[in-house]
C-alpha cells in the first residue's frame, strides 16, 4: 500500500458520500486510476438516477470495452466488489476482471447484511489479481452506510 492508494481511496469515500439513499443498497465510490497515476473514470452507486447501479459498474462503463490503458489500472472501491447480485446479470467482480485491471484496492469487505457470503476478494485473487485492502479506512467507508447497519 502507497500514499497514494490511501488519496484514492480518500477521493472514492467522497464520492460514496454522494450516493442517493437506500434502504436496500450500499453507498460506494469508485476510481480507476492509469499506471501513469492520472484518473481514468469514477463511479458511485446509484450514479445517474440508475437505482440499481454498483460503482464500480459506473465507472467502468465510462471507458471503453478493451481500453488498454486497463491492462495497468487499478481500480479503488470502498467496498469488496460484488461477487452476485440479483439486479444485473454479471457482478462486479467479474465486471472488474473482463476489464482486465491487474489491481484493486478496497476499504472494507461486503459484510453479511445483504448478501450472506460475498467472495469479490477471493474471485479476484483466484484470477491473479493483486488486491489490497486498507483497513484504516474502513471506518470512513462504513460511516457512509451506517444507515443500513444500524
Amino acid at each position: 500500500m502507497t500514499d497514494a492508494d490511501h488519496a484514492w481511496m480518500l477521493r472514492a469515500i467522497d464520492l460514496s458520500r454522494g450516493c442517493p439513499p437506500s434502504d436496500t443498497a450500499y453507498s460506494v465510490g469508485a476510481v480507476v486510476v492509469g499506471a501513469d497515476g492520472t484518473e481514468l473514470a469514477h463511479g458511485f452507486s446509484r450514479e445517474g438516477g440508475d437505482p440499481k447501479a454498483h460503482a464500480e459498474e459506473a465507472a467502468l462503463a465510462k471507458l471503453p470495452p478493451g481500453d488498454p490503458r486497463l491492462a495497468g489500472a487499478v481500480l479503488y472501491s470502498t467496498l469488496e466488489p460484488c461477487s452476485q447480485r440479483a439486479s444485473r446479470p454479471v457482478p462486479c467482480a467479474r465486471l472488474v476482471l473482463a476489464a482486465g485491471i491487474p489491481r484493486v484496492v478496497i476499504a472494507w469487505r461486503e459484510p453479511p447484511l445483504l448478501v450472506a457470503d460475498c467472495v469479490g476478494v477471493e474471485l479476484l485473487a483466484r484470477a491473479g489479481v493483486t488486491v489490497v485492502e486498507l483497513p484504516d479506512l474502513a471506518e470512513a467507508a462504513r460511516q457512509v452506510n451506517a444507515h443500513l447497519l444500524g
